[in-house]
């Protein structure tokens, strides 16, 4: 067999298709977490803890050039070290929102698995039908 129909193989298999899906759509769903994390959590969190903008805290490591702006992108762009833990922050909040929902979303598939497999009653057998009947006609 030759490399070329191995590889088609296993390209079309349904596993690494699926895969492939989850990627593309975990990818799309990772930017709304990072959208609903910057956008709508951020902004209230920092307005409980003193109208904050995480994104922009640092720890200034060096000194910074005399009268250059205090701005992390600012400080970046000089080559000042800094320690930028504001974005940390941000984006352990984005992984920790989006590991809940996938918790949420697996735990209720799994739910849902369950239910369907449950197994539906036997039928009951004709001849265990019949003798309830002679049973029930013996009776009166």
């Amino acid at each position: 067999m030759g490399m070329m129909q191995e590889f088609r193989e296993f390209a079309v298999k349904g596993n690494v298709i699926d895969l492939a899906v989850g990627v593309i759509v975990g990818a799309a769903f990772g930017k709304i977490v990072d959208a609903v994390v910057s956008d709508l959590i951020m902004p209230v969190v920092g307005l409980v803890f003193g109208k904050l903008d995480f994104s922009s805290l640092y720890i200034l490591l060096g000194s910074a050039p005399a009268g250059s702006d205090m701005s992390l992108d600012a400080l970046r762009k000089a080559g000042v070290p800094v320690f930028a833990y504001g974005h940390f922050l941000t984006v352990s909040l984005n992984f920790f929102i989006l590991a809940f929902i996938i918790f949420i979303m697996v735990k209720q598939i799994n739910r849902l698995k369950r239910q369907q497999a449950a197994p539906a009653p036997a039928a009951t057998p004709e001849d265990v039908m019949l003798l309830r009947e002679i049973r029930d006609s013996l009776k009166k």
